[in-house]
């Protein structure tokens, strides 16, 4: 590490209802490895926004190399070498990998066309040098959560910045993946010298990589300390102001018959090519099935399918005996399930709408909210949202708050507050907790483990085997979409379930239905 290459002074920003950042000192040293961690809505992806010219401070100043900039947009933050990867993916779906990589700085043929061999050349040869693997030829949307954070790592690294900004980086990797992540991010800082801010809610993360850790609540800088000198528990205390323990969760015992029933499952991928191949599944009243696998082998597939999002090509979903298969998304719902989706902005939420219309979407229309699907009963639309608000603790001024001006946490609670206030038998949930901090985390861990001992039958997809293993009764892995495995939570380790995960080993009767 050497001298400042950043300084923010009295950076401050103010949002309708909401003070994001409160006077902000900050400084980054050139060549460090920086965690900024905090609850959800404590400001740092504002800060980080601030710094790569997305928003503008009402108040402060900041420092580059000694010098005061004003950073107006992203473009003069990538000439000065500062590159950002979102939590929210900016690519284009209708693009390939290759074209997403090289966007504004693309390779020309004659000066005018793009020089697409180049640009997949230039892909190639990013996958060479830092190990994550991406087909350059591939259309965007026809991947992976997963392979959407790479291309947007890549894809910085590809202009080059001395200075990279990541946002929940490993929200969506497995932990393979977050390794190799890791790797680059050490070559990166020790070989090349350059510096990153990493914002993550994942404190053993923060131990394992950071040189230095700063600490935000509520829009302010609480303190940052040398990560040597720290502890996890140390640095929760301060995100949160008071202790937090994942405690056991208290499971009760629910002898429950089989709701949900998977037979001979098949789907196709966007491309065309079999995602799910067969697959067999059952999930018991007051039971919490989790599925482990890596990302992009079937699961978001296979929930699309049970949810009727996806067409299904062969096979069954019994619900309480009956065949949903080939059936509307609001016919499903009406026959048990809710679904808190994998990406909450692309299918979750309108961040458009106020919080509001968000919570009441699939009641909107009907009784005693609304006669023959128009608005009547305002009062008790806003005392069931206003109830909801505060059992899911959304932290917002208003309910008329637009979603889009919430942190990802919030959002989350909001699309997992609506789902689990229809209070159906059944709840298939795409990671609860992707993106959310350490304090949001308990509570949501909570309220499924609530709603298990209710009797709802819980189908858990999670990227977290930390979850996974926490909130299941069984788990059931998944490779290239087919079952590889069962077992019964406390059966096997989560060494020995990445063996699954990987095709490495598998069970002859799969599934366990």
């Amino acid at each position: 590490m050497g001298q400042d290459m950043i300084e923010l002074k009295g950076v401050t920003k103010q949002f309708p209802g909401v003070l994001a950042n409160d006077a902000i000192d900050l400084s980054i040293e050139e060549g460090e490895i920086h965690a900024i961690v905090g609850e959800n809505g404590a400001g740092k992806s504002t800060l980080m926004k601030i710094l790569y010219g997305l928003q503008q401070p009402d108040k402060g100043e900041i420092f580059f190399r000694g010098k005061a900039v004003k950073i107006s947009n992203p473009s003069v933050a990538i000439n000065m070498g500062i590159g950002m990867v979102h939590q929210h993916f900016m690519l284009l779906p209708s693009f390939t990998v290759a074209e997403n990589i090289v966007l504004g700085i693309e390779p020309r043929k004659r000066s005018i066309f793009m020089d697409y061999k180049k640009a997949v050349e230039i892909t190639q040869d990013l996958v060479r040098t830092y190990g994550l693997k991406v087909e350059p030829q591939l259309k965007v949307r026809d991947v992976s959560v997963g392979i959407q954070q790479r291309i947007e790592i890549l894809k910085a690294l590809h202009k080059g910045a001395d200075i990279l900004i990541l946002d929940e980086p490993t929200a969506v990797l497995t932990p393979q993946e977050t390794e190799e992540l890791f790797v680059v991010i050490r070559k990166l800082v020790k070989e090349l010298n350059k510096t990153v801010i990493i914002i993550t809610h994942k404190l053993q993360e923060v131990m394992a990589l950071s040189h230095r850790v700063s600490v935000m609540r509520q829009g302010k800088l609480i303190g940052t300390l040398e990560t040597k000198d720290a502890s996890e528990q140390i640095i929760a205390e301060m995100m949160v102001g008071r202790e937090v323990l994942l405690e056991p969760l208290e499971k009760t015992t629910v002898e429950g018959k089989t709701i949900l029933e998977v037979n001979h499952l098949k789907s196709r991928d966007n491309r065309g090519l079999l995602a799910l191949r067969g697959v067999n599944l059952h999930v018991k009243e007051g039971e919490i099935l989790g599925i482990a696998g890596v990302e992009g082998n079937g699961q978001s597939e296979l929930v699309e399918a049970l949810t009727g999002l996806r067409e299904i090509e062969s096979g069954e979903v019994m619900v309480f005996s009956k065949n949903l298969a080939g059936k509307s998304p609001r016919e499903i719902r009406e026959s048990g399930i809710a679904h808190v989706p994998e990406d909450r902005l692309i299918t979750g939420l309108s961040k458009d709408a106020t919080i509001t219309e968000n919570m009441m979407m699939g009641l909107h229309d009907q009784e005693p909210y609304a006669k023959k699907g128009i608005h009547t009963n305002k009062q008790t639309i806003r005392q069931r949202v206003e109830t909801l608000i505060k059992k899911f603790d959304v932290r917002t001024p208003s309910q008329d708050v637009l979603v889009e001006n919430l942190s990802g946490g919030n959002m989350q609670k909001i699309v997992i507050a609506r789902e689990f206030a229809f209070d159906t038998p059944i709840l298939i949930i795409s990671q609860p907790t992707r993106g959310v901090d350490i304090g949001a985390i308990e509570f949501i861990h909570q309220q499924i483990v609530e709603k298990r001992n209710e009797g709802c039958a819980i189908l858990l997809i999670s990227a977290e085997l930390d979850e996974l293993f926490r909130l299941s009764d069984r788990i059931i892995t998944v490779y290239e979409g087919e079952l590889t495995g069962t077992f019964n939570n406390g059966e096997i380790s989560k060494k020995e379930i990445g063996l699954y995960m990987t095709g490495k080993r598998k069970l002859s009767k799969e599934g366990g239905a």
